[in-house]
């Protein structure tokens, strides 16, 4: 059963090129709300094994009651890790839905989406230091600019920069929508054109990475 966490795209031939074999040991290394792994469980037979990773506590909620699953939270950067620690030397297959689910775009609280005035959260892992909040008010202008360029791919990457430093000397840059307020005016044109503010995703989305 899918749940409201996040709906895989191409599900049946993602998982239809893993080759499942009954026996397999398989990880998903992006669990969030578990349609691959719950896929992935309906082909195994008796004796395979899945290992699903997740840094977001929320993918807890979705974990399988099933034995041959074991969740593991953390980044699948470890990953060979977490497997030699299982004593798993080698695996049959990997499967990896990365970016950002649905989830994280609707819960309010999370900041990843600028549909809501919310705190300028955006961590993938909750218990993390680093929050986009920290970057925009910690970093020097320098490495703002070099973020919004390398990214993003904005030109005028060191004008933005400039701003959200101006501004923030104010006072502390917290919110989604004090950010939205700071990056309007270079991005007028384009949201005259369109009559939206899909242009602004895109800075947003660069400090998710």
């Amino acid at each position: 059963m899918m749940t409201p966490y996040h709906i895989p795209a191409l599900l049946h031939p993602t998982i239809d090129g893993l080759n499942i074999k009954k026996d397999g040991v398989y990880v998903d290394v992006t669990f969030g709300g578990g349609g691959h792994s719950r896929e992935i469980l309906s082909r195994l037979g008796e004796d395979g094994k899945l290992f699903g990773f997740d840094q977001d506590e929320d993918a807890m909620k979705n974990v399988p009651d099933d034995k041959r699953f074991t969740f593991v939270r953390s980044n699948f950067c470890f990953l060979r890790n977490f497997l030699k620690y299982h004593n798993v030397e080698q695996v049959d297959g990997i499967i990896a839905d990365l970016g950002v689910s649905f989830h994280h775009f609707d819960e309010e609280e999370r900041g990843f989406s600028f549909r809501f005035d919310s705190d300028l959260d955006m961590r993938m892992n909750k218990q993390a230091r680093l929050s986009a909040s920290v970057v925009l008010n910690s970093y020097s202008e320098e490495n703002l600019a070099t973020v919004f360029y390398l990214y993003g791919e904005f030109h005028n990457s060191r004008r933005i920069a400039a701003s959200i430093v101006k501004a923030r000397n104010i006072q502390p840059i917290t919110k989604t929508g004090e950010l939205m307020d700071i990056l309007k005016p270079f991005f007028l044109i384009i949201r005259l054109l369109l009559k939206c503010n899909s242009a602004l995703f895109r800075p947003f989305r660069r400090l998710l990475v």
